[in-house]
């Protein structure tokens, strides 16, 4: 990507989101009261076109990565080149990193289109991402089409990005764990033990984490308790899995909404409906909603 400075401004109340469409269809910042709540795209990133400092990019036509940059479907091997180096293995497939196009634009609202045609990636689609600000949440709605001409398994979901306070907690439930291969690889699920569990409110790991919890009961609650605040993230049940990224050398941290579990390409679980995949026909789209819900922690009301 070039150096990319235009930025979307949505506003209502006291919640403001920003956009740089040309930076992988990113937001660049969410704040609430003059709060961010993501972590903020940096002058300098945002002039570099850098996606990896945004607040937060979508991830389609699948989430997470494709172990030896192929997997297996409708009897032919299909191939995916590696995009992220150094990295060995493609990751999140190619919506964030490609421009994205403004379709709608208003004071609330936005909704932004990407069109990929199959080149040596086997994926063609079109994608949207609809957002909403309303005075009490951003809605975020992605809607993946199959625009090529065979079935394929797809996926998607939102990588947000979140400063990593010293005092910041986390809270969801879940029911299964993926454990962690060699260069980031999701593995084998196994039933989610007390010591990896966030079901009560806890700080965040002292030893590192890239895993994908499975069975996420579609919420997860952030709180800030230095900034007073805190993030409530609601999705559709579609978003069956919940990524944790969460590196103490560090500053931040990602807990990541997506649909198909993370390494179930490699695992050919097309039929399996824990791992999420969904297959599309020619034509066929699949959709899901994320809110994303500011409040005021309640020890800072008194």
């Amino acid at each position: 990507m070039g150096a990319i400075s235009d930025v979307l401004t949505l506003r209502a109340g006291a919640l403001v989101v920003e956009l740089v469409p040309e930076i992988g269809g990113s937001l660049s910042s969410l704040s609430w009261q003059g709060i961010n709540l993501m972590r903020r795209l940096s002058d300098a990133d945002r002039h570099a076109g850098n996606v990896l400092g945004v607040a937060m990019f979508p991830m389609t036509p699948y989430a997470n990565r494709i172990a030896g940059n192929a997997f297996e479907f409708g009897g032919k091997r299909w191939q995916v080149a590696p995009n992220n180096p150094p990295e060995r293995f493609n990751v999140h497939g190619s919506g964030w990193q490609n421009a994205w196009q403004v379709a709608e634009a208003g004071p609330t609202n936005a909704t932004l289109t990407l069109e990929i045609a199959a080149r040596s990636d086997p994926y063609s689609y079109r994608a949207t991402q609809a957002f909403t600000v309303s005075g009490e949440a951003l809605v975020v709605t992605m809607t993946v089409t199959n625009t090529g001409r065979i079935a394929l398994p797809f996926g998607f979901g939102l990588h947000p990005w979140f400063d990593r306070d010293p005092d910041v907690t986390l809270q969801f439930n879940a029911r299964r764990f993926y454990l962690e291969e060699p260069d980031g690889v999701s593995g084998d699920a196994i039933t989610l033990p007390p010591e990896l569990d966030f079901a009560d409110d806890r700080p965040l790991p002292v030893g590192w984490r890239n895993n994908d919890y499975g069975g996420w009961a579609g919420e997860a609650v952030i709180r800030f308790p230095s900034r007073g605040t805190g993030l409530l993230i609601k999705a559709d049940p579609v978003f069956r899995h919940l990524m944790l990224y969460a590196d103490p050398a560090r500053p931040y941290f990602c807990v990541e909404p997506q649909t198909n579990a993370s390494g179930a390409f490699n695992r050919g679980a097309w039929n399996d409906a824990e791992e999420g995949v969904i297959i599309l026909a020619p034509g066929g789209s699949a959709t899901g909603t994320v809110s994303f819900i500011p409040f005021v922690l309640e020890n800072q009301l008194a």
